[in-house]
This record gives structure tokens, C-alpha cells and sequence, in this order.
């Protein structure tokens, strides 16, 4: 998600994903741990960023909807986001374990959601 996208889910407590669809998110529970990638810093052409720009814990796990003005109506979790600084991609691609090919490494991105081993989310935070 782009920077941009991810300051104004920090700013307002919530995880959103994948164009608002509900099912990545009804897999998370209470306590799980999130973090955001951002490509880029602003969607949809912005300059390159390629680094984990947000980080938390899933609060309930309640999901519910928002209701936006323009009539979209996503799907969203409430997570406690920590201060923290974005963390670049490239660096920690060698020891990210979910990351199969090293060499086209943003391939591990392309699907939205995904589960990372724990010890991973440690090398992330």
C-alpha cells in the first residue's frame, strides 16, 4: 500500500486491504502482528520507496465497515500502530524467510496479504 494509503490508516487506528475486501482480514485475530509495505511513497505513480512504513498489533479482530462518503464501503480492523521509522525492504530480503526468490523478491508482495513466520516479523520491527 502506498505511504500515503498508510498515513491515513495509522492516523486512524485501522488496517484496510486489498481494495477494502474482507477476507485477507477475517483470518486475523487479536493480538496478531501487521505491518504495512509501501512500494511507493504516493498511489498511484509516486516515488519509489520499497520499505515496511507502518507496524502494530490487530486490537479485537472485530471486522467491520466503513462508510465512506463517496459510497465505498471497505472492510477494516482496528490496529495499534507503534512509532516507527520505515524500515527499507532491500536489507532484510537476504534473512526474510517468506521471501523465496531473492532476486525478483517484490513477487512476495503482488498477492496483498501475507503471513510471515515470526521470527520474520521480529527481523521487520
Amino acid at each position: 500500500m502506498s505511504k500515503d494509503h498508510v498515513d491515513r490508516a495509522t492516523a486512524g487506528g485501522f488496517a484496510q486491504v486489498n481494495h477494502g475486501k474482507a477476507g485477507p482480514l477475517e483470518r486475523m485475530r487479536a493480538g496478531d502482528g501487521f505491518a504495512y509495505y509501501s512500494p511507493r511513497a504516493s498511489h498511484p505513480d509516486g516515488a519509489s520507496l520499497q520499505a515496511f512504513t507502518a507496524i502494530g498489533r490487530v486490537r479485537s479482530g472485530t471486522l467491520y465497515q466503513a462508510d465512506l462518503d463517496d459510497g465505498f464501503r471497505p472492510f477494516r480492523l482496528d490496529v495499534e500502530f507503534l512509532n516507527a521509522a520505515p524500515a527499507p525492504v532491500r536489507p532484510l530480503v537476504p534473512d526474510l524467510s517468506f521471501i523465496r526468490s531473492k532476486t525478483h523478491w517484490g513477487a512476495a508482495f503482488r498477492f496483498g496479504v501475507v503471513r510471515v513466520p515470526a521470527a520474520d516479523f521480529a527481523l521487520i520491527a
